[in-house]
Formats: structure tokens, sequence, C-alpha cells
């Protein structure tokens, strides 16, 4: 391949929002030569920045690169839609969205859609300018100058490549990445270094290293990582770094042979050095803050904790001591009274102050309503309604067993465990005299229990029924008119209400009668109200006396 034309697309980052701090940057700054905000600390491609201009590859990479439709049919639809910031270029509109749809909405270049700020931040990412051109590189010296121009003829010439799409697969095969099937006329990805039948599913046409999509199939082969598989794809950015090592604070290859190795990175010797101050660390002691290095000097200016007892910063040579986002020098760390050391002991804290467990206890503790002592410092303290325990002194006040963390009943300022109050306290049945826990009834202001209130003559059940009560004892209403109510001298029957209740009888000579029963025994006239003559256990009306009589 031979070199275009120099890179035009300009990547707008200069106060664009961080993604990780938000409102807390102010925006991208750069920080002299480092790929980090100067105002976050954050990295550069951490920030919402992107390519104003042309989003084409080719303006970001200044090598001539194959034609993406070299392999379609000339007869095929030139459609080119107006939907996607890029597209496979010469298929038909529904070839193109079954293209799209192997791959995951958020990473679908459609304009004005959520894949439209990751299509932006892999064409930077993916194609770093100082990769292609020496003259965006700063910090190579210039006897590595023509390492440089043969990494990148090397890479032009024999790696770099563009994939294509296939509209319709010929017949079945498997996907080069997962190695899941792919279905004869299924749309399919090619990357033709691997070979021309080495195909991909769309949505696995990506780096081997980092996983991302390649943008507009364009990438560079890489060597096998192992016996057992073939050549690997990577985007440019992660191929240059198979080859040479990536300084991690400018973002150039380091073509030198003397580079530093830190934080699983590697560093160009001169460029490992603190966040802020810029002074070289290499062979000095640093702190990581946010994953970034920080000298000694600047951590306990600028980050380290400020002790509560001397107002001084807690260096990184001191132990740090943390209760409560308040700090302590190990050596300052002491009762607010007494002064003793608290470091690796028991102690208590009162108006932001802390004491040990004897100054305390003396000054502020509170007593258990159980045996009156003092609640030493770090002693676990049980508390019901404005009364504490200690968990030993929470008992039962009548069988004096721990309760702990269990259930209790409270009762007139006493405590009880649940077996002692139902013993105490619970309804028990006026007749078995077992506790009433369901279906309890009260008669006379007795309890008992459903099955217990019986008939006392056959042992019915009473419960939701009517009854009468003869010398205290409940009887139901067939047994009561059995046993004890009056007897109609006509019918014979009991003479009592519907369901057992009242009824109007009439009454002579220690007899009875039911209204309806009270008639003439010749002309069965009612003499309810009326006058009437006996006739021995007879009763007729005066009518029938005179024509008897």
């Amino acid at each position: 391949m031979t070199e275009a034309s120099n890179m035009t697309a300009d990547v707008v980052d200069i106060g664009q929002s961080c993604l990780t701090c938000g409102d807390r940057c102010p925006g991208y700054a750069p920080q002299d030569w480092k790929k980090i905000c100067a105002n976050c600390k954050c990295p550069r491609m951490g920030h919402e920045v992107f390519i104003k201009g042309s989003l084409a590859v080719k303006d970001r990479v200044p090598v001539e690169l194959p034609d993406a439709m070299r392999m379609l049919d000339a007869a095929k639809s030139r459609y080119i839609p107006d939907k996607y910031l890029w597209a496979p270029v010469g298929f038909p509109r529904e070839k193109i969205e079954d293209y799209f749809k192997t791959i995951p909405e958020e990473k679908r270049p459609i304009k004005s859609g959520p894949g439209e700020v990751y299509w932006h931040q892999q064409l930077i990412q993916q194609f770093p300018p100082q990769d292609f051109q020496l003259s965006q590189c700063r910090f190579i010296d210039q006897e590595h100058i023509k390492t440089f121009e043969e990494f990148v003829a090397t890479r032009n010439d024999h790696c770099l490549d563009r994939g294509y799409v296939r509209d319709s697969l010929p017949d079945t095969s498997t996907c080069r990445q997962c190695k899941g099937v792919i279905y004869k006329g299924s749309v399919v990805a090619v990357a033709p270094k691997c070979g021309e039948t080495a195909y991909f599913h769309p949505g696995c046409f990506v780096c081997d290293t980092c996983k991302e999509l390649l943008c507009e199939l364009v990438y560079c082969i890489g060597p096998p990582t192992d016996e057992n598989s073939g050549s690997k794809l990577f985007c440019e950015r992660h191929f240059a770094e198979q080859v040479k090592p990536r300084c991690g604070a400018c973002d150039e290859m380091i073509f030198s042979g003397e580079y530093t190795r830190a934080m699983n990175r590697d560093w160009h010797a001169s460029h490992f050095c603190c966040t802020d101050c810029v002074q070289p660390l290499t062979g000095k002691r640093y702190v990581l803050r946010d994953k970034n290095p920080i000298c000694l000097k600047c951590y306990e200016g600028s980050y380290a904790n400020q002790c509560t007892g001397c107002q001084r910063p807690i260096g990184i040579e001191g132990r740090d001591l943390a209760y409560k986002d308040r700090h302590w020098h190990e050596a300052c760390f002491l009762c607010n009274l007494c002064k003793m050391s608290l470091v690796d002991k028991a102690f208590g804290t009162k108006e932001e102050k802390i004491y040990c467990g004897n100054c305390y206890d003396s000054s502020f503790g509170q007593k258990c309503d159980g045996c009156t002592e003092i609640f030493r410092a770090g002693t676990k303290k049980l508390e019901y309604k404005g009364r504490q325990w200690h968990e030993k002194c929470f008992v039962c006040v009548c069988c004096k067993h721990a309760i702990g963390t269990g259930s209790f009943v409270p009762k007139e300022n006493e405590i009880y465990c649940g077996k002692c109050y139902e013993e105490k306290f619970a309804l028990r049945c006026s007749k078995c005299a077992l506790i009433i826990t369901a279906n309890g009834i009260t008669y006379k202001n007795s309890p008992f229990h459903k099955e217990c209130f019986l008939c006392t003559n056959c042992n019915t059940q009473l419960a939701g029924q009517k009854f009468t009560v003869k010398d205290e004892r409940p009887f139901c209403a067939a047994c009561y008119a059995e046993l004890f109510a009056k007897r109609c001298s006509a019918c014979r029957l009991p003479i009592i209400g519907q369901s057992g209740g009242s009824t109007k009888f009439v009454s002579f000579e220690n007899r009875h009668w039911h209204n309806e029963c009270f008639e003439c025994s010749q002309c069965q006239q009612s003499l309810v109200g009326k006058g009437f003559i006996t006739d021995e256990d007879n009763i007729i009306c005066p009518d029938c006396a005179k024509t008897k009589f």
C-alpha cells in the first residue's frame, strides 16, 4: 500500500465534558504532552471527544486501502443510506439492516443515536495519528526515525487491510472469531488476509485485544497467539502494541530500547512522572490515586488526610487511623481526658471526641435497668422504649431466662417471655382450664373455647346458636323444651316459640294451651279472649254448652 495524503479530520477535545466526573470537571484541558486532563486527571478518551469533519477512515489513515466494494457485483444495488455514519456500500436497504441487526444497538453508527459517540471514540482510539505520520510524533529521537519508518512500511504493506461484506454466504460455515455457526444465506464479513473463506459474524469482526468493532472493517493482521489458533485481527492501536510498547503518558510508541515498566504499563523513561508536578518517578516511591501516580511530596501536600488531633497531614510513612470520616496519626489517637493511647483498644465517642472506656463510663455512662451497672464502652446494649439492658440482664421477670434478641411481651413495665406471659395472663377456658389461643367465646364474662361451650344435656356446641339457661346451666332449645317447657293440654307438645324463643299461651287451673290449640272441643272455634266452660278435660264454648247441657 502507498501512503496517501495527510490526516485531515480534526479531533475536538478541549472543553469537552468528562464522562466520569460530569459537572465536577470544567472540561478537558491538555496537560502539556500527557494525554490526561489537567483539571480532573482523567484520560483524554474519558471525555466526550469527537471528530469535526469527515468520519471516513481514509481521513484518519493516510494509507490507500483496498476498495470496500471490490468483491461486489457491479450490478448490485448502489443504495447509499443516509441513516448511518457508515454502512456497507453497494447493498440493498434490507441487507444493510440485516448487517446491523447482528451488532449491539449501542454500537450501531446511527446518526444522532447512542452509537454515534461510540463511533467517534473508536475512530479516534483505533487510529492514533502518531502511529502513521512522523510529523505527529514528538518524542522519537533522530536515531530511531528509521525504525519508525520501517515499522510503518511493514505494517502498511503486509498487515493493514480492509475487510469486506458478502451479502449472502454460499454455504453454512463457522465464525472465525466466536466459532459459532454462520448459516447459508447470511450476511458475513470477510478478512482477506486471513483467507477469502475466513468468515465472521458482523458483530464478531472485532479487535482481539479490546474486543471493539473494527471501524469500516479496517484491521491489521497479527501473528497467532498460540499454536492452536490462526492469525488474529487487531485495530491498528493494539497491533502496534504487539510490536512495540506504547507510552502510558504521551500515547506514542516507544522505539528506544530503554523505557520504564510500572503500573502494568510501559512509559518513556522521562514520562513516568507525578501526575501533578510532572517530576520523574523512575526509581522513586509514589502513591496511586485514581489510577494516577503521585509523588510523595504532592500526595502529602494535596491528598493526604488531615489528622483530627494535630491538624497536620498524615504522611505516607505514618499509620492512618480512621473512624467515621475522621483520621488520626497513631500518636494522636488518644483519650480526650486521660490522654491514654487508644490504638487497638475499645473507645467511646461523644460530641466528636474520643475517650477510653473508663473515662467514657465515668463521664457519660448509662446504667442498665436490670442490674443498675454502667454500660462499659464497647458493651452490647439492648433498648426498648427508653429503657436499656445488658444483653445478659434482659430476662423474663418470671423464669429469669435471657431473652436476647428473641420475642417478648411487655406488661406494666415488666418483660415476659412468650411462654410465661401465656401462663400468667392468657385467657383460660372456664371448662377445660386450657389457654384460649383462637375461636374463643364469652358468656357472662367467662371465657370458653368454642368447642367447650356445650348444651348441659346433649353436649351440642352452642356457639352461634340460641340457647336457654336453667339454674345457671346452658341448654340447647330442643333439650330445654324437652326437659323444662310447659306442655300443651291439647297437643301435648312443649309450649315454646320458634327457634326456642318465647310464645303466647293460655293457662287455666294448672293446665296450659298453645294459643292455636285453645279451642272448643265441639266446634273447634278459638276461645282465646272468650268465655268457655270446662267439660272434664275438655273446654267448650257457651253455645256448644247450651246444646250439650
